[in-house]
């Protein structure tokens, strides 16, 4: 399905565009800002999709001969513009398939739409040259800049579109699109949201990783069992975790989220609100041995790692002095 209905959240975003639809007050550009994953192109394709629908409505009939060519990604209208450098997006790729296309009318509907993934990776020349085209569009044209930096994109370009920026979507709405259409069961479903903090492609990802699953239950078997490890099986746990290494944040943030159960649970002993409640038993025995002052070290020293991280210190090194952190406080 592809309808505004089918948006999760994004309110204000749906509600422009439907307004803009249903006043045909249709701007000649538009920037939509989000993170990666959180769903920009979707709501770019049911916009597209919805101004080129025969019947005219403020939703995609998505059963007359144009929507089911954008269903299927035939609709020659709607064109969506491609790069061959996966950084770059060159002014050769903007003349080639804008500047140079633009100028020719719609095939068979009321407007020409150009959808561009990832802007920011646009070369300044790149921008000044789809810079020329948004200063004078022609009246069927519809430009949409998709991006993950809008501060990458040059102030004169900004000023000629409208920016719409996406929000976080609430927790409860991600929970229940994970539960309720994509059958996550309840405890994976936590877990995903903890980590999506509100981008809906994310959770969606993380609820089908394999990769993830793996991370998370490794993270989880060393947190439950750190306290009996001798230095060799630490060490050994270490080098387990370099498997992980591109998603080492991943991992970290797992660390975080169950010793932020562990404090809650210190403070409120209320299940309820814990992301990893399947694992309560652990977790209370954790909040019993710990104190609060143990906790937040652990926490601090989590902090401490990513920023060594980033400083590019050694990895295992870093590593080892997180878990005998954990070993010491958690």
């Amino acid at each position: 399905m592809a309808t505004f209905h089918d948006i999760i959240g994004q309110e204000q975003i749906k509600e422009h565009l439907q307004n803009a639809i249903s006043a045909k007050k249709i701007s000649h550009a538009y920037i939509i800002n989000g993170e990666k994953s959180s769903g920009k192109e979707f709501i770019a394709r049911v916009f597209a999709m919805t101004l080129q629908c025969e019947k005219g409505g403020t939703e995609p009939c998505q059963e007359c001969h144009s929507c089911k060519q954008a269903l299927s990604d035939n609709q020659p209208d709607i064109i969506y513009v491609s790069h061959e450098k996966p950084n770059t997006i060159s002014v050769d790729d903007i003349r080639a398939q804008i500047n140079n296309d633009i100028a020719i009318k719609p095939y068979s509907s009321p407007y020409k739409i150009y959808i561009m993934n990832e802007a920011e990776k646009m070369t300044p020349q790149a921008q000044n040259a789809i810079l020329k085209t948004l200063e004078e569009p022609p009246e069927y044209a519809v430009i949409m800049l998709l991006t993950s930096n809008v501060n990458s994109l040059l102030p004169t370009i900004l000023s000629r579109c409208v920016v719409l920026n996406m929000k976080p979507v609430a927790d409860e709405l991600v929970r229940n699109y994970l539960m309720h259409q994509l059958q996550v069961p309840d405890y994976k479903a936590e877990v995903c949201v903890a980590f999506a903090r509100g981008n809906i492609g994310k959770a969606k990802s993380l609820a089908s990783s394999e990769d993830f699953d793996n991370i998370k239950n490794e993270a989880l078997s060393l947190l439950k069992y750190i306290q009996d490890m001798d230095l060799s099986e630490i060490t050994a746990a270490i080098k387990k975790i370099t498997e992980y290494k591109l998603q080492i944040n991943d991992y970290l943030d797992l660390i975080a989220i169950w010793y932020r159960d562990v404090l809650l649970f210190k403070a409120t002993s209320d299940v309820n609100h814990l992301v990893f409640r399947e694992e309560i038993s652990a977790i209370r025995r954790v909040a019993q041995r710990s104190s609060y002052e143990g906790i937040e070290e652990v926490i601090e020293a989590l902090d401490k790692a990513k920023r060594r991280l980033d400083a590019n210190v050694n990895f295992e090194l870093t590593m080892e002095l997180l878990m005998l952190e954990i070993k010491e406080n958690g």
